[in-house]
């Protein structure tokens, strides 16, 4: 049995580090682990210019702890007034990696998001000629579509029609969650790839609502039938280029997680990747996990891959119920459980 597992260092293709008091308390738990992080847009207000993209990632950099090593990748929050002219010049100055986007309303902070794909057509052409990512929240928002059916019909109105006609655009499907949107992109051609955190290759729709409301089992989007977590799971270890590692670890203070409304989003980082190792041990896929952690982001990217190494050991770590941020507690997925690998540093 393999008691050490040594990987190359990895990276987080989406995370939510917030602003301020948060920004400052969850950074180090990003840092720790991944070389590099796709940092997401969705601050109030969001960050759409150049210039609130820099000021950002200095607030960032000024967040992580002395000695540690971590680049944030800055993204542009993709609105209806986006100009091409703005996403042209922060990818080629370096300062935006790729665009996001939201649907408005579709999950936290969206509200200023795209109301028509139409609406930035001039926008997506740009980026498939300069070679720009574009990640995508794939859901619809429309009333009468079901909350577990979204990225289903997303993928049928708007994500299909626009990779056929963009072919060249590069996309990634953002935490994947349906056998539907595997399906889609193991389907689709060399520019389109996505990302899977850590809660939809564990729980399904039961952990939101057997025993009792679990606000805590609440992203967006929502975790969905076994069927579905069977296939993102098959997708994830099955060592295809196409699926890497994205957390989508997004920190809510817990009472605003166990409030009335219950906001949307799992605080995975502090063990984001005991979790996804604990999943590819249980498949029998230890062998894949680089690949999935490592070294499908940056190609996709293309980035160069990380020269450090982490090392993870066959050793109990203990999740703690509760982590403090700063005098707020934030709630950490597994909370109160046992993972089998421990991350050394």
């Amino acid at each position: 049995m393999t008691e050490t597992l040594t990987i190359r260092r990895p990276d987080d293709w989406h995370v939510h580090l917030r602003d301020g008091a948060m920004l400052q308390a969850v950074t180090r738990h990003t840092a720790r682990q991944f070389a590099r992080a796709i940092v997401m847009p969705n601050l109030s207000p969001p960050v759409t210019s150049v210039a609130a993209a820099r000021a950002y990632r200095e607030r960032i950099v000024a967040a992580v702890p002395e000695g540690m090593a971590f680049e944030p990748l800055m993204t542009c929050y993709l609105t209806d007034d986006t100009e091409p002219a703005q996403v042209r010049r922060g990818f080629a100055d370096g300062v935006f990696t790729a665009a996001k986007l939201y649907p408005a309303g579709a999950t936290t902070n969206s509200a200023n998001g795209v109301t028509d794909i139409g609406n930035i057509r001039a926008v997506l052409e740009t980026m498939a000629e300069i070679g720009m990512v574009l990640c995508v929240h794939g859901e619809v928002t429309d009333d009468d579509v079901d909350i577990f059916d979204r990225e289903a019909v997303f993928i049928e109105r708007v994500l299909s029609p626009l990779i056929a006609d963009l072919p060249q655009l590069k996309v990634v499907f953002e935490h994947l969650t349906s056998a539907d949107g595997v399906a889609f992109v193991e389907g689709a051609g060399v520019n389109v790839a996505a990302t899977i955190t850590p809660q939809h290759l564990h729980i399904n729709r039961n952990a939101m609502l057997v025993g009792g409301i679990r606000p805590h089992a609440y992203c967006l989007p929502v975790a969905k039938r076994e069927a579905h977590r069977l296939a993102l799971r098959r997708a994830a270890t099955s060592g295809s280029t196409k699926f890497f590692l994205g957390t989508d670890s997004a920190p809510h203070p817990r009472e605003a997680k166990e409030s009335a409304c219950g906001c949307a989003g799992i605080f995975n980082a502090p063990f984001a990747l005991e979790s996804y190792l604990a999943v590819f041990e249980a498949d029998d896929a230890l062998e894949r996990f680089e690949g999935f952690a490592s070294e499908h982001g940056p190609r996709f990217y293309g980035l160069p891959l990380n020269e450090g190494r982490v090392t993870f050991r066959r050793e109990p770590v203990s999740v703690p119920e509760t982590l403090d941020a700063g005098g707020t507690a934030l709630v950490p997925f597994h909370a109160g459980e046992t993972l089998g690998w421990r991350l050394d540093g």
